[in-house]
């Protein structure tokens, strides 16, 4: 591969991280307001309508599609980038004073990355794969308003729970603004408000994601 090549490449992985990062951003806004819901205390009702539209309008379904290439292609491509940087750097930060050039959490994205990989495992097999593999069998979707509620008695999972809710507020913390940077979208005119933005957003949605499995375990949730 050519060095023009070489650059090309990392340019076009670099878009396609910003790209497909926006776009789960935006996932995560969507499933947040969605599960948010549940705040209402009317028994789930209103947030199973609103689950059930999503699991049945075409539109939604076929956008789901694109959800889970979304998900595999920034997973790969993010995975594939954190080795390049490991390889053309094969001593970390040895000749570079880490702290004071970049923060612990855009240094450990693969990491930060890895966990929240392994958490969207566990959490599609709660909930999304035996929803999707019920209507598959039965036409009909499960409770999944009750299926919370049975989950969150166990303290162990509410605790994976929150500290993947953790990993996510770091992964965003570096990653929204990194989005918008991927894609040239860098300008001092509204840095600080794409910054100020992402600082808000990564604090406030691990933080709902991470307050509902804990309402449910106090049984604040009914």
């Amino acid at each position: 591969m050519t060095p023009k090549n070489s650059i090309f490449s990392s340019v076009t992985k670099k878009i396609i991280m910003g790209l497909s990062g926006i776009f789960l951003v935006l996932f995560l806004l969507v499933h947040c307001g969605l599960n948010a819901l549940v705040f209402l205390n009317d028994g789930g009702e209103t947030f199973l309508h609103a689950a059930h539209f999503m699991g049945t309008n075409p539109l939604m379904r076929t956008l789901e599609i694109g959800l889970v290439i979304g998900f595999l292609v920034h997973i790969v491509d993010g995975l594939y980038l954190w080795y390049q940087n490991k390889k053309a750097r094969p001593v970390d930060y040895n000749y570079v004073n880490a702290s004071k050039n970049s923060t612990w959490y855009s240094r450990s994205m693969g990491l930060l990355g890895t966990i929240l990989l392994f958490f969207l495992i566990i959490h599609a097999s709660d909930f999304w794969i035996p929803n999707r593999m019920n209507q598959f069998m039965t036409g009909e979707e499960i409770n999944l308003f009750e299926k919370m509620s049975e989950e969150f008695k166990n303290p162990i999972i509410v605790l994976v729970y929150v500290f993947a809710c953790f990993s996510l507020f770091w992964h965003l913390l570096h990653g929204f603004k990194s989005a918008f940077q991927s894609l040239g979208l860098n300008h001092s005119k509204y840095n600080g408000l794409i910054h100020n933005i992402g600082v808000l957003f990564s604090i406030i949605v691990p933080l709902l994601f991470a307050i509902m499995p804990i309402a449910f375990y106090l049984n604040l949730i009914k």
